[in-house]
């Protein structure tokens, strides 16, 4: 990595000490103060350069000095989300007496997990006149003592030499078993004259003994050493799973990286404390809604307790946090729409985007001295006059933010016009010296640039300042590299017309993410505001996609995401009391709060398909807020009963729980059919169906049931269904079942005694065509 400190030049023992590479690039080691930089085509270029000499000291670069702090932050409060959450940690800052101007803070504690583009800094208590002008992400790198890594950490690294050196005692038994299997009997050499031999045979029997034995030996180890192998493989992915399934917010590696926040406080009183509160985005927590109906004997009363399914893998872990959850979508834009009026009459231009202006014209006549100096620079630094014209510099930029390095290729300006044939493209440079040329890569025509080119470019045909970066051969090469950047899609085409103002899109209205595109940049882009670079992958990109794995959890049965049940309305419950969460990716039931509920007991039952009779719970709302869809578990009198679904419910809603099949009341039932003919000559059947039910209550409360029957519905003109008069008399039944209503469903509302018996009759008639007959028979009942 190279860095030009330009007038800043400090010494190198000085910069080591004072930087530190992170996963954001250069940083001040004492406050860990990020360094923005910009990609240039020969070096890396510091922007807005701030080195932190010493802690507590002055601020190159600015004429004011600064103070240096660093505490140690507590996590209070938590909010989940649909998808993420938003936490909220504070710290007590002590300003010095002595300390004059900004003061920066560096607050310590956060996960890696969080985004660093979405931190908030406010003071929440003391420091008259106190008030916070900035606040960055940083990363800081500690190395943890082997006291303080888990003992399953030290488990596994166990387990792992363990079997690392059985692996290895394994190869040295092969090699033995090899070398044993490789034993031959050498016999001396004959000699010409030498009387005949006589075989060795005890020699023979002798060897062969021994490699039996030794091989024999050597297979029993091996056998006893695969054995002990796959013990401690077994070791090692329990050890890795017990790992991987704690908590995330564990220290798991000896040297651990965790974020920081520096927030700078603008103060124009005296020393005092002062509380600050951070906000931040973390990835990787999720939530759903579940309840508890507890029951009395009577089922007259009750309560319903909301509980939540909370589960995350942030990387630290929520302990005596105040919770709150919320159905809103972290991810979802809020942007109002924008309305256009609707007008009679000639078409008008559309108006302008706020905040948003055109650059000025002329913008590339503004860095006609520098191109000129640096041609000059470029002219005097040819290596002789028998250099071709259009020779190839290579420089090697320094990503500071995207940590790894670019070959970006550059055409030098040609200094006069010659008519000698340009030189191929030189080739990457390796590390040791220059390679020779490659072959000429094959030209192929230039894209259109998707910036507006400026003037001095277009008088030099293009060719000036590097024309061959986004076109020509040079380029077609680079770019069949796979090196070649992306385009970028934040700038329109605007060589058609030049007249033609560029659209701005959302992310040029976003003015914190922008940059100013320097001399050295592009000639389409320099002068410019483009949006800045997104963050590389990395650390923290890793961290993101751990906890990423929590939105693919399974939910419990019967539950439902928030953004599910919720629909279109928005909520946030909070937690009665502080709550604990550990960061293991795992779901944990936390208590939410009471819910006010109405509770109307209510047996039904529908003999002519099943004589049980249920029972059931009329549950009103009486909350001042929904309750989302979710799972309940139903107790009565301190006994579970059952696990059912719960809709959800509007505030007043009324809502039909059944608490399972009750025994103490039964239900009887008889139908009797006759067949008869009316009319004329008998032309029409009667069908004369009689219902009695009898009903009984063996419990001890006075219950109300609901008996339902159906009566045959028909749209043919020729049919008629007449009912008879009951007693009591049913009623049409024009309430909901099952969310829909039930064509002739008829219901008997009956009042029991506690051991009160009450017969039922009911009935109608069915007259249809003597040609005609009933669908399934004229007897069915």
């Amino acid at each position: 990595m190279r860095i030009d400190l330009g007038a800043h030049a400090l010494e190198v023992t000085a910069l080591l000490q004072c930087l530190q590479e992170s996963a954001q690039g250069p940083v001040c080691h004492a406050c860990q103060y990020p360094i923005r930089t910009r990609r240039t085509r020969t070096r890396t270029r510091p922007l807005g350069l701030r080195w932190c000499l010493r802690a507590g000291q002055g601020r190159a670069g600015t004429g004011r000095e600064g103070y240096m702090l660093t505490v140690a932050s507590e996590l209070r409060s938590v909010v989940v989300h649909a998808v993420g959450a938003v936490c909220v940690r504070n710290c007590e800052v002590d300003l010095p007496a002595e300390a004059s101007g900004p003061v920066r803070v560096r607050i310590t504690g956060f996960p890696l997990t969080a985004y660093g583009d979405r931190l908030r800094a406010r003071v929440v208590a003391g420091g008259a006149g106190v008030r916070v002008t900035d606040v960055r992400p940083a990363v800081d790198v500690e190395v943890v003592d082997d006291a303080d890594l888990p003992d399953v950490l030290r488990d596994l690294e166990a387990a792992e030499s363990r079997l690392r050196a059985l692996r290895e005692r394994r190869a040295r038994l092969d090699a033995e078993l090899g070398r044993i299997a490789g034993l031959e009997p050498v016999s001396p050499p004959v000699r010409r004259g030498d009387p005949p031999r006589t075989a060795p045979v005890s020699a023979l029997l002798e060897l062969a003994a021994f490699a039996d034995e030794r091989s024999a030996a050597l297979h029993e180890r091996i056998t006893a050493c695969d054995a002990e192998i796959r013990e401690a493989m077994r070791d090692v992915d329990v050890y890795r799973f017990r790992l991987n399934a704690g908590s995330g917010a564990e220290r798991t590696e000896r040297a651990q990286a965790s974020g920081t926040a520096v927030v700078t406080l603008e103060h124009t009183g005296g020393a005092g404390p002062v509380e600050l509160a951070v906000e931040y985005h973390v990835p990787g927590a999720r939530w759903a809604p579940m309840y508890q109906l507890r029951l009395d004997e009577a089922m007259t009363g009750g309560t319903l307790v909301m509980r939540a399914c909370v589960a995350q893998r942030t990387g630290e872990d929520w302990s005596d946090v105040r919770l709150g959850l919320s159905t809103a979508d972290l991810a979802r834009g809020a942007d109002l729409p924008e309305l256009k009026s609707l007008r009679l009459g000639r078409r008008q231009s559309a108006p302008a985007h706020a905040g948003w202006r055109e650059p000025p014209t002329g913008l590339a006549d503004l860095f006609a001295g520098y191109d000129a100096s640096r041609a000059e620079r470029a002219r005097s630094s040819r290596p002789g006059p028998g250099a071709a014209a259009g020779a190839v510099e290579m420089a090697v930029a320094s990503e500071t933010m995207d940590d790894e390095d670019r070959i970006v290729y550059r055409a030098a300006p040609p200094p006069a016009p010659v008519t000698a044939a340009p030189a191929p493209l030189a080739a990457p440079m390796a590390p040791g010296g220059y390679g020779g040329p490659p072959p000429p890569a094959a030209a192929r025509p230039a894209p259109r640039s998707r910036f507006r080119r400026g003037a001095s470019a277009e008088a030099a045909g293009g060719d000036a300042y590097g024309g061959d970066t986004y076109g020509g051969a040079g380029f077609a090469a680079f770019q069949e590299s796979g090196f070649a950047p992306e385009a970028d899609a934040r700038f329109v085409d605007t060589d058609e017309d030049p007249s033609v103002p560029t659209e701005p899109g959302a992310d040029l209205l976003d003015y914190a993410a922008l940059e100013l595109r320097g001399a050295d940049d592009e000639p389409q882009a320099r002068g410019r505001l483009r949006a800045a670079a997104s963050e590389p992958g990395g650390v923290a990109a890793e961290y993101r996609r751990r906890a990423d794995e929590v939105t693919r959890l399974t939910l419990p049965e019967h539950a439902l995401a928030p953004r599910d049940a919720a629909g279109s309305y928005d909520y946030r419950f909070d937690t009665a009391a502080p709550a604990e969460v550990a960061a293991d990716g795992a779901w944990h039931t936390i208590p939410v709060c009471e819910i006010e509920i109405g509770l109307d007991p209510e047996f039904v039952c529908v003999p002519a398909l099943d004589d049980a009779v249920f029972g059931t719970v009329v549950l009103a709302n009486a909350s001042p807020h929904a309750l989302l869809a979710g799972p309940a578990d139903v107790s009565v009198a301190g006994e579970f009963l059952m696990t059912v679904p719960l809709p959800t419910l509007a505030p007043g809603a009324r809502e039909r729980v059944g608490v399972g099949v009750v025994e103490s009341v039964q239900v009887s039932r008889n139908a009797h059919m006759r067949e008869s003919t009316a009319g004329l000559r008998g032309g029409t059947v009667v069908l004369d169906h009689r219902i009695e039910v009898e009903a009984v209550n063996h419990l001890a409360r006075p219950i109300r049931l609901d008996i339902l029957e159906r009566v045959p519905v028909t749209d043919d003109k020729d049919v008629r269904i007449e009912e008879h008069d009951g007693a009591p008399r049913w009623v049409e039944d024009t309430e909901l079942r099952d969310g829909r209503h039930v064509a002739g469903a008829r219901v008997w509302h009956v009042e029991l005694a506690p051991g009160e018996r009450k017969d039922l009759t009911g009935g109608y008639e069915i007259r249809i065509p003597a040609a005609k007959a009933v669908v399934g028979g004229n007897r069915r009942v």
